[in-house]
């Protein structure tokens, strides 16, 4: 006898329409990229005309020339933004998950009640915190100083909710007490093991961590005063003034410039992304 492996008309359909809706979800995501980039190589009058347009113009460089006569420091606005976003990302990541292993390896009586807490601070708006964490940064003269922005990212409680649906399902205790056993210590075991078995949960919340540190502009308007701590969204958000009002080829390309490195992060990590939330989500 032979076998035939004939798919349902009906699988068959559901795999086209699923298909076919996410190459549109696909080109709808990248449509916004592609005019960003087509407008940075426009003049003005030309956007102005038609906003919207996938034929590149002729413009590029006097764009980046206006752009950059003015108060408009890529390179500066990179290494602030850099600063920032990484620093912060590193103690919103090592910290989070180093809660999230003290709530899952350990057994000690306000655990309940500690994890209630973290997960009613997920509720408070960080707008409704802003004030009082503002006023302490005056009253302890931490303005113009990057580790105002660094330091509170320390405490992340969505991030530490994460790790802790992760680690649940994905951190075998026999391992840990096998390592304890052996005389290892307990930083030993969180830096050697336990974060080696985090990555992908590390990695896709590396990712929205950066992104979120990078794109914040309220905190760092308040926080930063001087022109040379200025971060790209602070440098992108001046664009619109003076000499800038009608260049909207120039705000174009600060936009580009500033989205970069978010792309490039996303690209180096995003094969853990699936990975990650897949792990974290399903198996918790």
């Amino acid at each position: 006898m032979i076998a035939t492996n004939t798919k349902k008309p009906s699988t068959v359909i559901f795999a086209i329409v699923a298909y076919t809706f996410c190459i549109l979800l696909a080109i709808l995501s990248i449509v916004p990229f592609v005019v960003m980039a087509v407008n940075a190589t426009r003049s003005t009058a030309q956007i102005q005309e038609h906003a919207i347009s996938f034929i590149p113009g002729t413009d590029l460089m006097k764009n980046l020339s206006i752009l950059t006569t003015g108060s408009f420091h890529p390179m500066r606005g990179f290494v602030n933004s850099l600063i920032v976003s990484i620093g912060s990302t590193i103690c919103a990541i090592y910290f989070s998950t180093m809660t999230a292993y003290a709530i899952v390896a350990y057994e000690w009586k306000l655990k309940k009640g500690f994890f209630t807490v973290i997960l009613a601070v997920m509720m408070i708006p960080a707008q409704v915190t802003s004030i009082g964490f503002i006023q302490l940064m005056y009253k302890i003269g931490m303005v113009n100083n990057f580790l105002a922005l660094i330091l509170p990212a320390i405490a992340s409680p969505a991030i530490v909710f994460f790790m802790r649906q992760y680690m649940i399902p994905s951190l075998p205790m026999e391992i840990l007490q096998s390592a304890r056993i052996d005389g290892a210590g307990e930083f030993r075991i969180f830096n050697q093991i336990v974060l080696p078995m985090m990555k992908p949960a590390m990695a896709t919340q590396a990712i929205f961590a950066f992104v979120s540190s990078w794109n914040n502009l309220f905190m760092p308007s308040i926080i930063l005063t001087k022109d040379r701590l200025y971060t790209m969204p602070m440098m992108v958000s001046q664009l619109r003034g003076d000499m800038y009002r009608t260049e909207y080829g120039s705000i174009y390309l600060g936009l580009c410039l500033t989205v970069l490195p978010i792309l490039a992060v996303y690209f180096l990590l995003s094969k853990h992304i699936i990975a990650g939330v897949a792990l974290g989500g399903v198996k918790g």
